[in-house]
């Protein structure tokens, strides 16, 4: 299996961040080609040390790294990509790897 993380910074407005993210952002990427599981954080994310700065993460699963580029490549993938900058404006970072079973 292979996942993408998206870690969200705090954004400048929460509230609509919150919305945005609900009704528009999570229904286009639930299109990705080859998505196989899709989970959000709940509530406050936060670090041993206390706040994280981080608002929300986003797992997305696939298959496999291959997957996960060719569903960015798609046009659905595309659509996902252009439309974080719309709501996301504390920022994202996004990690991509395989994983294994330990």
């Amino acid at each position: 299996m292979a996942e993408i993380v998206v870690l969200y910074k705090t954004p400048k407005d929460v509230e609509a961040f919150d919305k945005y993210y609900a009704e528009t952002h999570i229904p286009l990427a639930k299109k990705l080609p080859g998505l196989k599981k899709y989970a959000v954080s709940k509530g406050p994310v936060a670090s041993p040390a206390g706040p994280s700065g981080i608002h929300l993460v986003a797992i997305l699963t696939f298959d496999s790294v291959a997957d996960i580029q060719a569903a960015f490549g798609s046009p659905e993938g595309k659509a996902t990509g252009a439309d974080v900058p719309k709501f996301a404006s504390g920022g994202a970072d996004l990690l991509i790897f395989d994983t294994k079973e330990v």
